[in-house]
């Protein structure tokens, strides 16, 4: 009995002791390292691309109060480093970087409008102002010395008195077509100036030989009249002188002329992805040796890309995501480039992904479409860069760059269909605009739909989301979207 009582005593000391030297278990692996709020490094998928591998760009951005309404703004830079927008029939200049702005207006210009535009033009440094007047006609000015002095006229050819969605650009004369006309004008002007805009039944663009004074060829170039009667994004020209203008249309499109708007050609791609309805303009970019980059919104509402490498003749047909998984809508794309595979993308987007399937402003379950969006989404201004967009495997770097809101709630994206929500929810209309300098610096114009104690509250709502002022980011400091330039310092 005793010989059995200590053998189980010898178990259980045994037992005891072997806890005692049991190894300790493995400690936990270190967490992920994770980016500040708001900032994201994805690859052409949108998702999140490994810390361990990636660090993201030194990018900061400055901010700058235009002072005046500004919806549908667009933005341009001289040679001299005056920043010009459009703030209505206001074309507002800055000169100090963003501390002040001033009005540039004359008799010469229109004093009123229903559409405006503005365009600098990177070879010769001529300011446009085009101003809509009515659906009737469209006034040109110009300005040969960074605003203070202007010339203009008025302009509509045709014969339908229909001008609507105006955009005016400019760039190199070519060996073909207009550009054989071209050749002998440019002793009165250096570029092509195209002017674009929509008559109702289609896209009509014209060409000017003599800087944007007079219109004398062109005519309809894209005809819609089943699908968004011609609306269309902006007028981009290539160093090798191919112009795009991108319909809006279901299928990502593009049309482009390589003899000065003479004649045209129709390219799509993004059926893999799609677009949304209702929708807004996609946008093309060309840097400096011609390549193209096509950018919209997909069907998920997410910002996708396709690349033509060969000067808009053929473009991929697997598109590119430049906006990050966790935005989940997204609208008024734009983008410009520098050198080869260095873009930058500016949207309105919002990270409200908790929304989704909520019921949208119709009760409905809510896909992500900006046009339907319930009263808890918040849209921010977010800029994407990538300094390698021509990789198989780019790398696309968002900075979330308005600290609040730049809308709360819907967003209306379909003139026919807008709500008095506190107001009309059309409030920002229609696009915001990005451009950079020669130096390669990154400037973006928007309208800030929420402002004051909507941009400080808490609980904003989209009735005190009504606001259109006009906005500018720009960047502080960062890479150049020119190679040879390196990195870029804030201004002294």
């Amino acid at each position: 009995m005793r010989a059995k009582v200590l053998l189980i005593g010898i178990l259980m000391l045994s037992a005891s002791l072997a806890g005692c030297f049991k190894e300790d278990p493995p400690p936990p692996p270190p967490e992920e390292p994770s980016l500040p709020d708001g900032i994201f490094i994805t690859g052409p998928d949108g998702l999140n691309l490994s810390l361990a591998l990636y660090q993201p760009l030194p990018l900061s951005f400055v901010f700058s109060d235009v002072g005046e309404d500004g919806a549908e703004p667009s933005i341009g830079i001289t040679s001299s480093g005056c920043m010009f927008f459009t703030a209505f029939e206001k074309v507002m200049r800055s000169c100090d970087h963003g501390e002040t702005w001033e009005h540039m207006n004359s008799i010469f210009q229109h004093q009123s409008t229903s559409d405006p535009w503005l365009w600098v033009d990177l070879m010769t440094d001529r300011v446009f102002d085009v101003q809509m007047v009515g659906l009737m006609t469209t006034w040109i000015a110009w300005s040969d010395d960074d605003g203070v002095n202007w010339l203009g006229n008025p302009h509509d050819s045709g014969p339908i008195p229909l001008n609507d969605h105006i955009k005016l650009g400019s760039g190199p004369w070519t060996d073909d077509g207009y550009g054989l006309i071209g050749e002998f004008s440019q002793d009165i002007y250096e570029t092509a100036v195209y002017f674009c805009y929509n008559k109702g039944v289609g896209i009509f663009c014209y060409t000017s030989f003599d800087g944007g004074a007079s219109f004398e060829v062109g005519g309809l170039v894209f005809g819609l009249a089943t699908t968004n009667g011609g609306l269309h994004g902006a007028v981009t020209t290539a160093p090798d002188g191919t112009v795009y203008v991108t319909p809006r249309v279901a299928t990502p499109t593009i049309v482009f002329s390589k003899d000065n708007g003479l004649t045209w050609e129709e390219r799509t791609m993004g059926e893999d992805v799609g677009t949304p309805n209702p929708r807004k303009n996609s946008e093309v970019a060309t840097d400096s040796e011609s390549n193209a980059y096509h950018i919209w919104i997909g069907a998920d509402h997410g910002v996708y890309m396709s690349r033509s490498t060969n000067s808009g003749q053929t473009w991929e047909q697997n598109s590119t995501r430049l906006s990050p998984i966790e935005v989940i809508s997204t609208t008024f794309p734009h983008i410009d480039a520098g050198d080869p595979g260095r873009i930058a993308i500016t949207y309105l987007g919002s990270e409200n992904g908790s929304a989704l399937n909520q019921s949208d402003i119709d009760g409905e379950p809510w896909d992500g479409n900006p046009h339907y969006a319930p009263a808890n989404v918040s849209y921010y201004l977010y800029i994407t860069y990538s300094l390698n967009a021509l990789d198989p495997n780019p790398v696309f770097h968002t900075v979330r760059v308005s600290p609040d809101p730049v809308q709360v709630g819907s967003i209306c994206l379909n003139s026919g269909d807008c709500r008095d929500i506190g107001g009309s929810n059309r409030n920002l209309l229609d696009f915001n605009d990005l451009h950079i300098d020669r130096e390669g610096r990154v400037y973006v114009a928007f309208a800030d739909g929420c402002t004051g104690v909507c941009a400080t509250g808490n609980n904003s709502t989209p009735e005190d989301s009504r606001s259109r002022l006009g906005s500018v980011y720009f960047l502080g400091s960062g890479p150049s979207l020119y190679e040879s330039v390196g990195d870029l310092a804030e201004f002294n």
